[in-house]
């Protein structure tokens, strides 16, 4: 039996994988199973940074030099093939290459090399573009919830004299709110450069894109004429292009642009962008970010917008060690539409998803039934199955309809099938939301949803006859999620159980500076972590104006130990006043710049990261804090734990389970510690935390030491920690397939059109020719080798990954290659795989052995063992082996 799958892009093809996958569901198809549509692909990357040992921020330019060039002497000794791409000295010892899946893990068994790692493919940041010109473009309400406002107008603050270097799709060099502020800048690849293009170089880094200018309008646009500031008003730019006008950019890019901007002498360095999972220190970008760092930069960085795939999202240079990692926040302010009545009164609405949101000038009497009221509980509702409209009474008129009882589809469903033209959904309590439509069937009205003033206003002139007219435009209005973390940001730890994000900012619903090219009045709102990022990379700029010799690796304790705590809101929209977000997702809560500014007191360290708790059942740290000002400083100090993380990776959940603590030998939970902190001095904090026992393991905990001083400094230290075995959490996982979870990792065979599923018995030998077959008959000069690969799910990040070879009996004949610090895929089903969103990713062996000669024909298997996270090689149970099916290798004679 054949079967047709559908799947995302394939980010690496190389080395291998293992699982040791169990599922009691039953398998689509026992005997055999379709794997040419399983191998459909937007991306597979031949290209791979290769790391050298020697760390160039400890190394002479010369021996960096005679590094390489021994390596690229050794490797043309042993007849390896590969193109070099780049080449780094400065933060990053190697090269981006590239080259075969076999010829990479040849390179990865070669004496001094350190690491070989996919160059991922980085997509343009997915944000939410609004552009409304009759809006003031400022960004006064952002600038208000970081303190930026006050830092300029009452402190003096402007980061003037302080270099910014946007590494992005580059900055407007003709907008007003740039003019004469850029002094350094580069383009790396050319208006129509994309992954899989060639890049074209030149010294002027003009946005084409969007999201440069966005950024660096935040970070310190200035534009009087239209009231426009962004936190840091006065910087100097560097603008360093690596995205064209659209589509994507490389890893190896990216870098060559952080290593420009330390040459050029930024001093601060905003990124937002990044790589979704790969939530390694150790990984390239991130390392490089760390190097930055060490050699005096700030480095600021966003921690992602892929916190719909759960847990362990977070990945890139945000990863690195003291590099800024910020989340965030949503704006007090949103955008919306709006509608006007006949009366005169404009109504603003969010609209409804999927559906239309109506067209500006069309005007629609309003009616309802004749039983709602504002108080009815089921309004517009199913009764008994039947639908409340009579078909055709709502012919060419909108309806009025009470939030309450069944779905916002149902009653946008009825209303349409009784031939509504509009929709008017109404909050039963106070704000407004973004209704969801999804059903059996298209919405295909426009649905707006009010809230409950709004609806009740309407209701009560339904009675003397009323219409509404869509309008034109958008309107301010406060947003529902105010001052909350949005949905969309990220989620840590770092698969070293770091703990990160580090801090947050505002990020959604922000209006800052567009290129003219694109919007002719140079501004738009966008949202996303790549618009939190620039306001702390501007807070940033504004500290270093204050306090000039602040170290670049003190910068993140400094907006750390000052910020304040988000409260956390459900996904029903429900806010708990009280209960604080994950730390896991907020880190140390909003930035506070004039409380960055007034700080006298530093925590060392500023977050602590507390590990796996199944060795240590309590964790025992000091905190040290530092006056620095010649004042007694007398603090309060207690314990305010966060929410846990409970649920899965995939599908995370609130637990109410929280850590105890004690301070200095004292219950934090239960008493307020005093705590002195002499003038000049310094006084120390002995902390001992013990991990929620009601909550279930693999769950993230976490919270903070709060210290309240009576002058009214104010400082947080966060805190999170795994409860349970870290390595109890399966790497190699099961894929869904048609509904079905499957047990991976499978052995492919395209030409044969099978996949082989772990433990599955074969009844056909399985051989491959290593010849060039056409997979698709009707394109026959799209051929691809007859060749086994391994298609494995990746459920968490992992150590290392070695791929092996055996003969016919189970011994090892070599080791093929390994892989360093691997990422999770996104999601584990492949109905929700896209080009964004990677459900498996692939191994191959292409015949050779480590000579460079064919293996004979004969009997083989591949064998993938693969290191967990922070796992011990010595202990078994650490290492998950995946052993495929023997084959035949049968090359024609």
């Amino acid at each position: 039996m054949k079967n047709t799958l559908k799947t995302a892009s394939l980010l690496s093809l190389a080395l291998v994988l293992g699982a040791c996958g169990t599922s009691t569901a039953p398998k689509i198809a026992p005997t055999g199973q379709s794997a040419k549509t399983l191998k459909v692909q937007t991306h597979v990357t031949d290209r791979w940074f290769v790391e050298l040992s020697g760390d160039p921020t400890a190394l002479s330019s010369q021996s960096v030099g005679a590094q390489q060039a021994a390596f690229r002497t050794q490797a043309a000794q042993l007849g390896i093939k590969y193109q070099e791409v780049m080449s780094y000295h400065t933060l990053f010892n190697g090269f981006s290459v590239k080259a075969s899946s076999a010829e990479i893990n040849r390179i990865s068994r070669m004496p001094g090399v350190l690491g070989v790692y996919p160059v991922k493919e980085i997509a343009a940041p997915v944000v939410e573009r609004n552009l409304a010109d009759a809006l003031t473009p400022d960004m006064y309400s952002a600038l208000n919830m970081t303190g930026a406002s006050v830092a300029q107008n009452e402190l003096g603050l402007t980061g003037k004299g302080i270099k910014v270097g946007v590494i992005d799709t580059g900055i407007d060099l003709e907008h007003p709110a740039f003019a004469g502020r850029v002094v350094a800048q580069y383009d790396f690849v050319g208006d129509d450069f994309n992954w899989d293009k060639p890049a074209v170089p030149d010294e002027n880094a003009d946005d084409c894109g969007g999201h440069g200018s966005h950024v660096a309008g935040i970070v310190g646009g200035n534009d009087p004429s239209k009231g426009f500031k962004g936190v840091a008003p006065d910087v100097s730019f560097g603008a360093y292009r690596v995205f064209g006008c659209e589509g994507s950019t490389t890893e190896d890019i990216m870098i060559a642009a952080m290593e420009r901007a330390y040459a050029d002498g930024m001093q601060v360095v905003n990124l937002s962008i990044g790589s979704a999972f790969e939530n390694w220190e150790a990984t390239p970008s991130a390392k490089v970010g760390s190097r930055m760092v060490k050699k005096g930069m700030v480095v600021v960085a966003s921690a992602g917008n892929s916190g719909a795939s759960g847990q362990y999202s977070m990945g890139g240079v945000t990863m690195g060690d003291n590099v800024i990692s910020v989340a965030s926040v949503s704006n007090t302010e949103i955008e919306v539409n709006k509608f006007t009545l006949s009366s005169g009164e404009t109504i603003p609405f969010m609209a409804g998803d999927p559906a239309p949101t109506g067209v500006a000038g069309v005007t629609l009497p309003i009616t309802k039934l004749a039983t709602s009221t504002t108080t009815t509980a089921n309004d517009g509702c199913l009764v008994s199955g039947a639908n409340p409209y009579a078909a055709g009474s709502l012919t060419g008129k909108a309806v009025l309809i009470r939030r309450g009882t069944c779905t916002f589809y149902e009653k946008a469903k009825n209303a349409q099938d009784a031939g509504a033209s509009a929709v008017i959904l109404y909050n039963r309590d106070s704000g407004y939301l973004a209704p969801s439509l999804t059903g059996a069937s298209e919405i295909t009205i426009p649905v707006s949803f009010v809230n409950d003033a709004s609806g009740a206003l309407i209701d009560g002139k339904i009675a003397g006859g009323v219409s509404m007219t869509f309008a034109d435009g958008k309107i301010s209005i406060p947003s529902p999620t105010a001052n909350t973390l949005d949905s969309y940001s990220s989620y840590g730890m770092s698969a070293e159980l770091e703990q990160k994000p580090d801090v947050s900012a505002p990020g959604g619903n922000i209006r800052s500076a567009y290129p003219l090219t694109v919007e002719a009045s140079g501004y738009a709102t966008l949202s996303g972590t790549s618009m939190a990022s620039p306001h702390v990379a501007g807070a940033a700029a504004l500290m270093l104006q204050a306090f000039p010799n602040t170290k670049a690796k003190d910068m993140r304790g400094l907006l750390m130990n000052s910020a304040t705590l988000r409260w956390y809101r459900a996904p029903s929209g429900t806010l708990f006043t009280g209960y604080p977000d994950y730390v896991q997702r907020q880190g140390a809560g909003m930035v506070d710049i004039v409380g960055s500014y007034n700080s006298t007191v530093r925590a060392t360290p500023n977050k602590l990261s507390l590990g796996e708790s199944a060795s240590f059942a309590t964790r025992s740290k000091v905190v040290v804090l530092k006056n620095t000002y010649a004042r007694t400083e007398i603090f309060t100090a207690y314990h305010y734990p966060a929410l846990t993380i409970g649920g899965t990776t995939l599908a995370p959940s609130a637990l109410t389970s929280y850590a105890t603590m004690t301070i200095n030998g004292q219950d934090a939970d239960k008493t307020d510690i005093e705590v002195t902190v002499p003038a000049n001095g310094s006084a120390e904090l002995n902390v001992v935390i013990t991990p929620p026992a009601g909550a279930p393991d693999k769950a993230q905990y976490g919270g903070y030491i709060v210290l309240e001083s009576k002058s009214g400094q104010n400082m947080v230290i966060p805190y999170g920690g795994f409860k349970g075995d870290y390595q109890s959490i399966q790497v190699l996982g099961n894929l869904i397939v048609g509904g079905q979870s499957q047990d991976f990792p499978a052995l492919i065979d395209d030409a044969a059109d099978d996949y082989y599923t772990e433990g599955q018995e074969v009844a056909t030998p399985i051989d491959y020719t290593f010849q060039d077959v056409a997979l698709d008959p009707t394109k026959p000069d799209q051929l691809t080798m007859d060749a086994p690969y391994i298609l494995a799910q990746i459920s968490h990040q992992a150590r290392k990954l070695t791929l092996e070879l055996l003969d016919g009996n189970g011994m090892v004949i070599e080791t093929l290659g390994k892989q360093e610090y691997l990422g999770r895929n996104c999601t584990n089903n492949l109905a929700q795989a896209s080009d964004r969103c990677d459900a498996y990713n692939t191994y191959s062996w292409d015949g050779k052995l480590s000579n460079g000669q064919d293996a004979p024909n004969g009997t083989y298997q591949l064998r993938i063992k693969v290191l967990k996270a922070l796992g011990d090689e010595s202990v078994e149970s650490d290492t998950e082996v995946y052993t495929t099916q023997k084959f035949t290798v049968a090359r024609p004679q």
